[in-house]
């Protein structure tokens, strides 16, 4: 699992941002930038909330909750797995097998297009 500062280095270079840049958009210096990436230092909450938002993430996968936990809290996808939980056992199976291959459909193109 990534640390803290790994997370923000490799956010922030996803979205193509230099630290001068990143700390320019977070209003503090690049030495602070700097020593978050290098996990010497950590951020208040409120500043890992404003980097979480800088940089299109949540503040629980910056501190480390898995990707699961973000799943968990969309309210889309959990009535989503409520409805599917309440299917048959045939329905559940047409389901996953109509999904399964929507995601094989949807990997392939993004593959193919890379």
């Amino acid at each position: 699992m990534l640390s803290f500062g790994k997370k923000i280095a490799a956010l922030r270079k996803e979205k193509k941002l230099s630290q001068t840049e990143l700390a320019k958009l977070f209003n503090t210096s690049i030495s602070v930038i700097s020593r978050y990436e290098r996990d010497e230092i950590n951020p208040s909450i409120e500043a890992a909330k404003k980097l979480a938002a800088l940089l299109g993430t949540s503040v629980g996968y910056l501190l480390g909750e898995t990707e699961e936990d973000d799943l968990l809290k969309d309210p889309a996808m959990i009535q989503r797995l409520k409805d599917i939980n309440n299917f048959s056992e045939e329905e559940k199976k047409q389901v996953f097998f109509t999904l399964d291959a929507v995601i094989r459909e949807i990997k392939n193109r993004k593959a193919y297009a890379s």
